[in-house]
């Protein structure tokens, strides 16, 4: 047993040829922290790249191809780039050149590998599903400071097939490329953990507390998905309504003044109702003068919650007589966002540490 055990690890720097395997490094532990992805420029030809790659995801898009190629290649690619590049240089990081998104998942990563810096076997790292850094390089420079073990991590706190799916499958298409494949461990969605949750109300109430007026009604607004997606068996929608719900009681504050919304739709299918814009609309319409919105899906403030809600809705609501209007930033990489996800990668680790 022990004459195996010998052969199966080979001392350090034993080298092929000399009676045992190449030095393979061993024995840490990776955690890798995933989001959806950020342009690596708001120019169009970047911007292009980033929108093919991320509207030809089968998970994303679940349209027939022979329907939906010439649609993506003939017209979104053509039209969409520069629309898109404008409304991302709104909310560009000069400083870093890059989006907010990838600013803030690094900051998460740091903040995370901080928290375990006592224990030398951890290695935390971060990657986007779209553009860079990608999750195959990652994954790789995890293994080769010794991972053989990884705990994937998507930054999504509900489920869905577009996001936290389709992550966790870019990463297995760089394991079946890989001879020694570390052992992997996928942390399950968080929509409705308690340290979630009262990480969320804190964070409103602090945020809440900043602002010169009460609104008369909170939004809880959430990204959308095709309603198709919740009919062939999608628990997102489910997922959200359970924390908006969650969140809501946690906060104390009244159901008649709490709505659950969800945005950024995009093509003619129905989407998951009421929709965001829509509504803020008619409330503003209905003598609602103050509002606030806060997007509990997103880990990080991106450009569907700066650009989107913080902008565009902002106008609906003003342009149509609301006075008072408020976003309330995403956990991002505050003292509670981080530790909501040292809650889940410790909780998740239980059994590898």
């Amino acid at each position: 047993m022990n004459e195996t055990k010998a052969g199966a690890q080979c001392a350090p720097g034993r080298k092929a040829g000399q009676g045992g395997h190449p030095d393979a490094p061993h024995g840490r532990i990776g955690v890798l922290l995933l989001n959806l992805g950020t342009p690596d420029g708001t120019d169009y030809w970047s911007m292009r790249r980033y929108l093919k790659e991320f509207l030809s995801d089968r998970r994303v898009i679940e349209v027939p191809r022979w329907k939906w190629w010439p649609i993506l290649n003939l017209i979104i690619l053509t039209l969409r780039p520069g629309s898109k590049g404008n409304d991302y240089d709104a909310i560009w990081n000069d400083e870093r050149n890059e989006g907010p998104l990838k600013t803030i998942t690094r900051s998460q990563a740091e903040k995370l590998a901080g928290a375990f810096s006592g224990d030398p076997r951890i290695v935390v790292d971060w990657a986007m599903r779209y553009a860079n850094p990608t999750t195959d390089s990652r994954i790789r420079t995890l293994k080769d400071q010794g991972c053989d073990r990884i705990l994937l991590v998507a930054l999504y706190p509900q489920y869905a097939a577009a996001t936290t799916a389709t992550a966790c499958d870019q990463a297995f298409r760089t394991l079946m490329k890989m001879r020694w494949q570390p052992a992997v461990r996928v942390a399950p969605s968080y929509h409705d953990d308690t340290v979630y949750i009262e990480a969320v109300a804190a964070s409103m109430r602090r945020d809440l507390a900043k602002l010169d007026f009460e609104p008369d009604v909170i939004i809880a607004t959430f990204h959308g998905m095709p309603q198709a997606y919740l009919e062939h068996g999608d628990p997102y929608h489910c997922q959200c309504q359970k924390t908006s719900r969650l969140l809501r009681s946690a906060m104390g504050w009244p159901e008649d003044k709490w709505l659950t919304t969800f945005q950024s739709r995009f093509g003619n299918d129905p989407w998951l109702q009421p929709y965001t814009d829509e509504t803020v609309t008619r409330l503003a319409k209905d003598g609602v003068k103050r509002l606030v919105l806060v997007a509990p899906g997103f880990s990080a403030d991106c450009l569907e919650t700066l650009e989107e809600l913080d902008g565009e809705n902002r106008r609906y609501f003003e342009e149509n007589g609301g006075q008072k209007y408020a976003y309330l930033p995403a956990l991002n990489d505050s003292e509670e966002g981080v530790g909501v996800i040292e809650n889940i990668v410790r909780r998740e680790l239980k059994g590898w540490i």
